[in-house]
Protein backbone atom coordinates (compact mmCIF):
# COMPACT_ATOMS: atom_id res chain seq x y z
CA UNK A 1 0.00 0.00 0.00
CA UNK A 2 1.85 3.62 -1.19
CA UNK A 3 2.70 5.72 2.12
CA UNK A 4 -0.05 8.03 0.80
CA UNK A 5 -2.59 6.13 1.15
CA UNK A 6 -1.86 4.70 4.44
CA UNK A 7 -1.05 7.95 5.55
CA UNK A 8 -4.64 8.73 5.07
CA UNK A 9 -6.62 6.19 6.25
CA UNK A 10 -4.41 6.25 9.35
CA UNK A 11 -5.51 10.01 9.72
CA UNK A 12 -9.24 9.35 8.75
CA UNK A 13 -9.29 6.70 10.93
CA UNK A 14 -7.89 8.24 13.77
CA UNK A 15 -10.56 11.04 13.63
CA UNK A 16 -13.24 8.96 12.94
CA UNK A 17 -14.83 8.56 16.02
CA UNK A 18 -14.50 13.04 16.45
CA UNK A 19 -16.09 13.46 13.29
CA UNK A 20 -18.71 10.99 14.20
CA UNK A 21 -19.21 12.70 17.80
CA UNK A 22 -19.49 15.92 15.90
CA UNK A 23 -21.88 15.31 13.63
CA UNK A 24 -24.29 13.38 16.53
CA UNK A 25 -23.84 16.82 18.53
CA UNK A 26 -24.65 18.55 15.77
CA UNK A 27 -27.68 16.17 15.02
CA UNK A 28 -29.16 16.08 18.35
CA UNK A 29 -28.82 20.39 18.22
CA UNK A 30 -30.80 20.18 14.73
CA UNK A 31 -33.43 17.91 16.73
CA UNK A 32 -33.17 19.87 19.80
CA UNK A 33 -34.31 23.44 17.90
CA UNK A 34 -37.45 21.13 15.89
CA UNK A 35 -39.43 21.28 18.55
CA UNK A 36 -42.85 22.83 18.20
CA UNK A 37 -42.99 26.67 18.27
CA UNK A 38 -45.02 27.45 21.22
CA UNK A 39 -42.25 25.23 23.18
CA UNK A 40 -39.40 27.27 22.21
CA UNK A 41 -41.30 30.37 22.89
CA UNK A 42 -42.11 29.37 26.24
CA UNK A 43 -38.44 28.19 27.18
CA UNK A 44 -36.18 31.29 25.00
CA UNK A 45 -36.09 33.50 28.56
CA UNK A 46 -35.04 30.56 30.58
CA UNK A 47 -32.31 29.37 28.08
CA UNK A 48 -31.06 32.81 28.09
CA UNK A 49 -31.02 32.90 31.55
CA UNK A 50 -29.53 29.99 32.30
CA UNK A 51 -26.59 30.50 29.94
CA UNK A 52 -25.88 33.75 31.96
CA UNK A 53 -26.10 32.62 35.32
CA UNK A 54 -24.13 29.08 34.75
CA UNK A 55 -21.87 29.95 32.32
CA UNK A 56 -22.21 26.87 30.59
CA UNK A 57 -22.05 27.51 27.41
CA UNK A 58 -22.82 25.50 24.34
CA UNK A 59 -21.54 27.06 20.62
CA UNK A 60 -21.53 25.72 17.13
CA UNK A 61 -19.93 26.61 14.37
CA UNK A 62 -20.64 26.06 10.90
CA UNK A 63 -17.88 25.73 8.57
CA UNK A 64 -16.30 25.01 5.55
CA UNK A 65 -15.07 21.71 4.68
CA UNK A 66 -11.36 21.74 5.12
CA UNK A 67 -11.45 24.27 7.50
CA UNK A 68 -11.77 20.97 9.98
CA UNK A 69 -8.31 21.24 10.66
CA UNK A 70 -7.88 24.62 11.49
CA UNK A 71 -10.43 24.94 13.95
CA UNK A 72 -9.32 21.40 15.88
CA UNK A 73 -6.65 23.09 17.44
CA UNK A 74 -8.14 26.66 17.51
CA UNK A 75 -11.30 25.95 19.90
CA UNK A 76 -9.02 24.49 22.60
CA UNK A 77 -7.41 27.27 22.64
CA UNK A 78 -10.38 29.25 22.92
CA UNK A 79 -12.08 27.67 25.49
CA UNK A 80 -8.75 28.01 27.54
CA UNK A 81 -8.53 31.45 27.22
CA UNK A 82 -12.21 32.07 27.58
CA UNK A 83 -11.48 30.13 31.17
CA UNK A 84 -8.67 32.43 32.17
CA UNK A 85 -10.81 35.69 31.08
CA UNK A 86 -14.27 34.90 32.28
CA UNK A 87 -13.59 33.11 35.88
CA UNK A 88 -13.08 29.39 35.11
CA UNK A 89 -16.79 29.91 32.83
CA UNK A 90 -17.15 26.82 30.73
CA UNK A 91 -17.36 26.67 26.94
CA UNK A 92 -17.83 23.71 24.94
CA UNK A 93 -17.38 24.65 20.96
CA UNK A 94 -18.80 22.27 18.32
CA UNK A 95 -17.63 22.37 14.88
CA UNK A 96 -19.95 21.23 11.47
CA UNK A 97 -18.08 21.00 8.55
CA UNK A 98 -19.11 20.39 4.58
CA UNK A 99 -19.24 22.29 1.46
CA UNK A 100 -19.39 25.95 2.60
CA UNK A 101 -22.31 26.41 0.32
CA UNK A 102 -24.40 23.54 1.80
CA UNK A 103 -23.40 23.97 5.33
CA UNK A 104 -25.12 27.92 4.86
CA UNK A 105 -28.75 26.19 2.86
CA UNK A 106 -28.42 24.03 6.17
CA UNK A 107 -28.22 27.50 8.87
CA UNK A 108 -30.80 28.99 6.52
CA UNK A 109 -33.15 25.85 6.44
CA UNK A 110 -32.99 25.58 10.24
CA UNK A 111 -29.46 24.07 11.61
CA UNK A 112 -28.65 26.00 14.36
CA UNK A 113 -25.14 27.53 14.34
CA UNK A 114 -24.18 30.17 16.52
CA UNK A 115 -21.20 31.58 14.35
CA UNK A 116 -20.29 30.51 10.88
CA UNK A 117 -16.97 30.46 9.19
CA UNK A 118 -17.11 29.81 5.59
CA UNK A 119 -14.82 30.23 2.31
CA UNK A 120 -16.67 33.35 0.32
CA UNK A 121 -18.82 36.28 1.51
CA UNK A 122 -21.82 34.80 -0.80
CA UNK A 123 -22.84 31.72 1.36
CA UNK A 124 -23.21 34.32 4.35
CA UNK A 125 -25.04 37.07 2.29
CA UNK A 126 -27.82 33.98 1.77
CA UNK A 127 -28.00 34.19 6.14
CA UNK A 128 -28.43 37.95 5.50
CA UNK A 129 -31.00 37.48 3.14
CA UNK A 130 -32.46 35.37 5.78
CA UNK A 131 -32.68 37.52 8.07
CA UNK A 132 -30.02 35.67 10.17
CA UNK A 133 -26.66 37.27 10.10
CA UNK A 134 -26.91 41.37 10.38
CA UNK A 135 -26.57 43.24 7.60
CA UNK A 136 -23.52 45.17 8.95
CA UNK A 137 -21.61 41.85 9.49
CA UNK A 138 -18.72 43.04 7.58
CA UNK A 139 -18.04 46.02 10.06
CA UNK A 140 -18.40 44.02 13.28
CA UNK A 141 -14.85 42.49 12.89
CA UNK A 142 -11.50 43.48 11.24
CA UNK A 143 -10.53 43.11 7.47
CA UNK A 144 -14.17 43.03 6.95
CA UNK A 145 -14.89 40.18 8.98
CA UNK A 146 -12.17 38.17 7.13
CA UNK A 147 -9.34 37.15 9.93
CA UNK A 148 -7.03 34.86 7.26
CA UNK A 149 -6.94 33.84 3.63
CA UNK A 150 -5.84 30.95 1.18
CA UNK A 151 -4.96 31.08 -2.74
CA UNK A 152 -5.84 28.15 -5.14
CA UNK A 153 -2.77 26.06 -6.21
CA UNK A 154 -2.00 22.68 -7.69
CA UNK A 155 -1.13 19.27 -5.82
CA UNK A 156 0.46 17.17 -8.07
CA UNK A 157 2.57 13.44 -8.27
CA UNK A 158 6.07 13.38 -6.22
CA UNK A 159 8.54 14.27 -9.45
CA UNK A 160 5.82 16.20 -11.43
CA UNK A 161 5.55 13.97 -14.31
CA UNK A 162 3.06 15.87 -16.61
CA UNK A 163 5.43 19.07 -16.30
CA UNK A 164 2.76 21.08 -14.64
CA UNK A 165 3.83 25.14 -13.81
CA UNK A 166 0.84 26.88 -14.87
CA UNK A 167 -2.88 27.19 -15.42
CA UNK A 168 -2.43 26.27 -19.64
CA UNK A 169 -0.41 22.81 -18.84
CA UNK A 170 -4.24 21.93 -17.74
CA UNK A 171 -5.55 22.26 -20.80
CA UNK A 172 -2.90 19.58 -22.32
CA UNK A 173 -4.50 16.38 -23.52
CA UNK A 174 -3.96 13.30 -20.86
CA UNK A 175 -3.95 15.80 -17.55
CA UNK A 176 -6.35 14.62 -15.64
CA UNK A 177 -7.90 17.05 -12.94
CA UNK A 178 -9.40 16.53 -9.77
CA UNK A 179 -11.77 19.21 -9.00
CA UNK A 180 -14.47 20.33 -6.59
CA UNK A 181 -17.66 20.85 -7.55
CA UNK A 182 -18.21 24.47 -8.09
CA UNK A 183 -21.65 24.51 -8.00
CA UNK A 184 -22.06 23.52 -4.75
CA UNK A 185 -18.57 24.57 -3.13
CA UNK A 186 -16.46 27.47 -3.03
CA UNK A 187 -13.24 25.57 -3.30
CA UNK A 188 -14.45 24.84 -6.43
CA UNK A 189 -15.92 27.92 -7.77
CA UNK A 190 -12.22 29.67 -6.19
CA UNK A 191 -11.01 27.21 -8.64
CA UNK A 192 -12.92 28.25 -11.39
CA UNK A 193 -12.51 31.34 -11.05
CA UNK A 194 -8.74 31.46 -10.64
CA UNK A 195 -8.87 29.54 -13.99
CA UNK A 196 -10.88 32.00 -15.40
CA UNK A 197 -9.01 34.98 -14.23
CA UNK A 198 -5.95 33.63 -15.43
CA UNK A 199 -7.32 33.57 -18.40
CA UNK A 200 -8.84 36.81 -19.16
CA UNK A 201 -5.07 38.30 -17.57
CA UNK A 202 -3.56 35.73 -20.49
CA UNK A 203 -5.85 37.23 -22.94
CA UNK A 204 -5.86 40.95 -22.28
CA UNK A 205 -9.52 40.70 -21.05
CA UNK A 206 -10.63 39.15 -23.75
CA UNK A 207 -13.65 36.93 -23.04
CA UNK A 208 -14.39 34.62 -25.57
CA UNK A 209 -10.87 33.61 -24.92
CA UNK A 210 -10.72 33.28 -21.83
CA UNK A 211 -14.06 31.23 -22.01
CA UNK A 212 -12.42 28.53 -24.70
CA UNK A 213 -9.53 28.22 -22.57
CA UNK A 214 -11.67 27.45 -19.44
CA UNK A 215 -13.30 25.10 -21.26
CA UNK A 216 -10.24 23.57 -22.80
CA UNK A 217 -9.51 23.20 -18.90
CA UNK A 218 -12.95 21.55 -17.78
CA UNK A 219 -12.49 19.13 -20.55
CA UNK A 220 -10.17 17.18 -18.33
CA UNK A 221 -12.28 17.38 -15.21
CA UNK A 222 -13.75 13.52 -14.97
CA UNK A 223 -15.27 14.45 -11.58
CA UNK A 224 -16.54 16.88 -9.61
CA UNK A 225 -16.44 16.17 -5.72
CA UNK A 226 -18.81 17.11 -3.14
CA UNK A 227 -16.35 19.05 -1.17
CA UNK A 228 -12.44 20.23 -1.09
CA UNK A 229 -11.68 17.31 1.69
CA UNK A 230 -13.17 14.58 -0.83
CA UNK A 231 -11.00 15.97 -4.17
CA UNK A 232 -8.38 15.78 -1.64
CA UNK A 233 -9.67 11.92 -0.87
CA UNK A 234 -9.99 11.03 -4.43
CA UNK A 235 -6.51 12.39 -5.40
CA UNK A 236 -4.99 10.83 -2.45
CA UNK A 237 -6.45 7.89 -1.02
CA UNK A 238 -8.47 6.67 -4.54
CA UNK A 239 -4.77 7.37 -6.55
CA UNK A 240 -6.86 9.01 -9.22
CA UNK A 241 -5.55 12.21 -11.36
CA UNK A 242 -2.88 14.20 -12.05
CA UNK A 243 -3.12 17.91 -10.69
CA UNK A 244 -5.44 18.55 -7.51
CA UNK A 245 -6.25 22.04 -7.65
CA UNK A 246 -7.26 23.94 -4.34
CA UNK A 247 -6.49 26.14 -1.43
CA UNK A 248 -2.91 26.59 -0.61
CA UNK A 249 -3.78 25.36 2.69
CA UNK A 250 -4.92 22.15 1.92
CA UNK A 251 -2.34 21.62 -0.90
CA UNK A 252 0.63 21.81 1.98
CA UNK A 253 -1.98 19.65 4.61
CA UNK A 254 -1.57 16.94 1.87
CA UNK A 255 1.70 17.39 0.93
CA UNK A 256 3.36 17.22 4.82
CA UNK A 257 0.47 14.91 6.19
CA UNK A 258 -1.68 12.76 4.25
CA UNK A 259 0.82 12.15 1.32
CA UNK A 260 4.52 13.49 2.49
CA UNK A 261 6.86 12.44 0.11
CA UNK A 262 3.95 11.06 -2.62
CA UNK A 263 2.68 14.98 -3.50
CA UNK A 264 4.35 18.05 -4.62
CA UNK A 265 2.97 21.72 -4.45
CA UNK A 266 2.98 23.95 -7.66
CA UNK A 267 2.11 27.67 -7.47
CA UNK A 268 0.50 29.11 -10.77
CA UNK A 269 1.74 32.48 -12.02
CA UNK A 270 -1.58 34.37 -11.46
CA UNK A 271 -4.01 33.02 -8.97
CA UNK A 272 -7.21 34.08 -7.04
CA UNK A 273 -6.64 34.98 -3.56
CA UNK A 274 -9.45 33.24 -1.54
CA UNK A 275 -11.33 35.46 1.48
CA UNK A 276 -12.89 33.32 4.46
CA UNK A 277 -15.19 35.54 6.38
CA UNK A 278 -16.95 34.87 9.43
CA UNK A 279 -20.37 35.73 10.92
CA UNK A 280 -22.64 35.09 13.88
CA UNK A 281 -26.05 34.11 13.61
CA UNK A 282 -27.94 36.81 15.55
CA UNK A 283 -31.10 34.88 15.43
CA UNK A 284 -29.49 32.02 17.17
CA UNK A 285 -27.59 33.32 19.56
CA UNK A 286 -30.07 36.13 21.14
CA UNK A 287 -32.53 33.14 21.49
CA UNK A 288 -29.40 31.13 23.56
CA UNK A 289 -28.22 33.48 24.89
CA UNK A 290 -24.76 32.83 23.50
CA UNK A 291 -24.02 36.77 21.71
CA UNK A 292 -21.38 37.74 24.09
CA UNK A 293 -19.97 34.29 23.83
CA UNK A 294 -19.97 33.99 19.83
CA UNK A 295 -18.68 37.56 19.77
CA UNK A 296 -15.88 36.70 21.73
CA UNK A 297 -14.93 33.27 20.32
CA UNK A 298 -14.85 35.35 16.84
CA UNK A 299 -13.03 38.09 18.29
CA UNK A 300 -9.93 35.39 19.24
CA UNK A 301 -9.59 34.82 15.68
CA UNK A 302 -7.40 38.21 15.13
CA UNK A 303 -5.58 37.86 18.22
CA UNK A 304 -1.95 36.85 17.86
CA UNK A 305 -2.08 32.98 18.93
CA UNK A 306 -4.63 32.08 16.31
CA UNK A 307 -3.01 34.66 14.07
CA UNK A 308 -0.11 32.59 13.92
CA UNK A 309 -2.21 28.98 14.02
CA UNK A 310 -3.04 29.82 10.95
CA UNK A 311 0.13 30.94 9.36
CA UNK A 312 1.13 27.24 11.09
CA UNK A 313 -1.71 25.49 9.12
CA UNK A 314 -0.76 27.90 5.92
CA UNK A 315 -3.41 29.86 6.17
CA UNK A 316 -2.48 33.41 5.16
CA UNK A 317 -2.96 35.69 8.68
CA UNK A 318 -4.49 39.28 8.32
CA UNK A 319 -2.20 40.03 10.67
CA UNK A 320 0.89 41.87 8.27
CA UNK A 321 3.61 41.31 10.77
CA UNK A 322 2.42 37.76 11.45
CA UNK A 323 2.58 36.85 8.22
CA UNK A 324 5.63 38.57 7.67
CA UNK A 325 7.35 36.58 9.82
CA UNK A 326 6.29 33.21 8.05
CA UNK A 327 7.33 33.78 5.06
CA UNK A 328 9.36 31.25 4.44
CA UNK A 329 6.06 28.76 4.51
CA UNK A 330 3.89 31.43 2.67
CA UNK A 331 5.33 32.86 -0.37
CA UNK A 332 4.42 35.89 -2.12
CA UNK A 333 1.97 35.30 -4.75
CA UNK A 334 0.84 37.03 -7.57
CA UNK A 335 -3.36 37.35 -6.58
CA UNK A 336 -6.38 38.71 -7.29
CA UNK A 337 -9.79 39.38 -5.63
CA UNK A 338 -12.96 37.88 -7.28
CA UNK A 339 -14.88 40.86 -6.48
CA UNK A 340 -12.43 43.00 -8.33
CA UNK A 341 -12.56 41.09 -11.77
CA UNK A 342 -16.14 39.30 -11.98
CA UNK A 343 -18.23 42.09 -9.37
CA UNK A 344 -20.16 41.44 -6.25
CA UNK A 345 -20.76 37.40 -5.27
CA UNK A 346 -24.00 38.03 -5.89
CA UNK A 347 -23.39 38.83 -9.35
CA UNK A 348 -20.28 35.64 -9.88
CA UNK A 349 -23.23 33.29 -8.39
CA UNK A 350 -26.26 34.76 -10.48
CA UNK A 351 -23.82 34.84 -13.90
CA UNK A 352 -21.44 31.98 -13.47
CA UNK A 353 -23.11 29.17 -11.00
CA UNK A 354 -26.95 29.05 -11.62
CA UNK A 355 -28.20 26.98 -13.67
CA UNK A 356 -27.68 27.44 -17.00
CA UNK A 357 -24.74 29.70 -16.16
CA UNK A 358 -21.55 30.40 -17.17
CA UNK A 359 -19.84 27.47 -15.74
CA UNK A 360 -22.42 24.67 -16.55
CA UNK A 361 -22.07 26.49 -20.20
CA UNK A 362 -18.47 25.15 -20.47
CA UNK A 363 -18.32 21.97 -18.52
CA UNK A 364 -18.24 19.63 -20.58
CA UNK A 365 -21.00 17.17 -20.58
CA UNK A 366 -19.33 14.08 -20.25
CA UNK A 367 -18.17 14.69 -16.53
CA UNK A 368 -20.27 13.65 -13.57
CA UNK A 369 -20.59 15.20 -10.38
CA UNK A 370 -20.28 13.15 -6.73
CA UNK A 371 -23.61 12.56 -5.29
CA UNK A 372 -23.95 14.78 -1.63
CA UNK A 373 -22.38 13.55 1.75
CA UNK A 374 -25.69 13.13 4.00
CA UNK A 375 -23.69 12.67 6.70
CA UNK A 376 -22.30 16.60 6.82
Amino acid sequence: MPNAVWSFQKFVQSNTAKWSAIGIVTLAAAIGCARAPTQQADNSNAQTNTAAATGDIKLLNVSYDVARDFYKDYNPKFVQEYAQTHNGAKIDIQQSHGGSSKQALAVANGLQADVVSMNQGSDIELLVKKGLVADDWQQQFPNHAVPYTSAVVFLVRQGNPKHIQDWTDLTKSGVQIVLANPKTTGNGRYAFLGAYGYGLHQFNNDDAKAQNFVKQLLKNVPVYENGGRAATTTFLQRQIGDVLVTFENEANLASKQFGQGQVEIVYPSYTVAAENPVAIVKTVTDKKGTTEAAKAYLDYLWREPAQQLAADLYLRPSDANVLAKNADKLPTLNTFSPNAVFGSWDDIMGKYFKDGGVFDQLADPSSTTTPADTKK
